[in-house]
């Protein structure tokens, strides 16, 4: 458990951990500008360009906020073989993170959301993406590299991040969950609905309230903490994961740990909400290496919440700061 006293400790202990990263990367493009007319044209508003700038973005955001605690993240996942993909490897190389994981496919197209901004409020974003599944080929050579990685580095965690964009299929979740029980390597995992069940057997899985209901099902009335805690419960007995933890928006988060059978209810903290984009890949970031660092469940959540609410001040997709979040950890262990 984080105390005062060993916070700096926990801390410290994150610049040790290697957690590769999977699933679906993106390159997140901002174009900011100013709107003073509407068009002629049609009855929208003209943006007049000023400023136009790429961030990493999905799996990537996540490798990026595990780099930012410290931790030497190894990012894998399929990109395409067009300009953006030389942005986005740029973007990592210039982060200092390897590219040694990343499988560059004619078969696709690299992933990108374009936001408009004006006034500091997104006004548009256009998506360019292809969202079919892996082909064999592109299967193969993912996994090539995951088991060489896996193999010649000492990973203490995997983190599937999915974005429903087709890096994690069903056979791919399958057979990496497989790897990590034979290494003893724990997995966290934050899903979308496509293959929401398919991640039997991990360590820690990390729902929103809304992917909670559609997973299993759940009435979208049923609303108290016993309510919530039920459908976590009926979700374990699909998945046998040990730690399920569910974020609930301003409600804050729940976790339970079943192999305590202890559950922690930590509502939110009040922030001044500027943009939620990437929020739940900085929790995840700081909850996969909470657990690699053996913290208990309410460590956890505590700091992997009081994280995810501090990116949410800042606008866009952007990483945790981690002495921030270390004087605000101060503050409310």
């Amino acid at each position: 458990m984080a105390t005062k006293e060993n916070i700096n400790e926990l801390f410290d202990s994150f610049n040790k951990q290697r957690i590769m990263v999977i699933g679906d990367v993106m390159l997140d493009i901002y174009t900011k500008g100013k709107v003073e007319r509407i068009s002629p044209e049609a009855p929208v508003p003209i943006v007049s360009v000023t400023e136009s700038f790429s961030r990493l973005g999905g799996a990537a955001n996540v490798a990026q906020n595990l780099k930012a605690l410290g931790a030497e993240p190894i990012l894998c996942s399929v990109i395409g073989k067009d300009e953006k993909s030389n942005d986005l490897l740029r973007l990592m190389q210039e982060q200092g993170m390897t590219v040694s994981g990343i499988v560059r496919s004619d078969e696709r197209i690299t992933t990108r959301k374009e936001r408009i901004m004006s006034s500091n409020a997104q006004m548009l974003r256009v998506d360019t993406e292809d969202t079919f599944d892996l082909s064999e080929k592109e299967h193969s050579a993912l996994m090539r590299a995951i088991m060489e990685i896996i193999e010649n580095d000492e990973i203490g965690g995997i983190i599937l991040q999915d974005y429903n964009k087709g890096v994690l299929t069903e056979n791919l979740i399958k057979e990496v969950i497989e790897i990590a029980k034979t290494k003893g390597i724990v997995v966290g995992v934050d899903p979308k609905k496509k293959n929401f069940l398919a991640y039997r057997d991990v360590t820690f899985f990390k729902p929103n309230l809304k992917e909670l209901r559609e997973g299993i099902g759940m009435n979208s009335k049923e609303e108290s903490i016993d309510d919530i805690l039920r459908a976590v419960d009926t979700l374990h007995e699909k998945l046998n994961c040990r730690f399920l933890m569910t974020t609930l928006s301003e409600r804050g988060v729940l976790i339970k740990d079943y192999e305590t059978e202890t559950y922690h209810h930590l509502p939110a903290h009040l922030r001044k909400i500027a943009d939620v984009s990437g929020a739940g890949d900085t929790v995840l970031s700081v909850a996969i290496l909470c657990l690699v660092c053996r913290q208990d469940a309410r460590t956890i959540a505590s700091l992997s919440n009081l994280a995810g609410g501090l990116v949410c001040e800042e606008l866009g997709v952007v990483p945790i700061n981690k002495e921030r979040l270390l004087e605000e950890c101060k503050k409310i262990i």
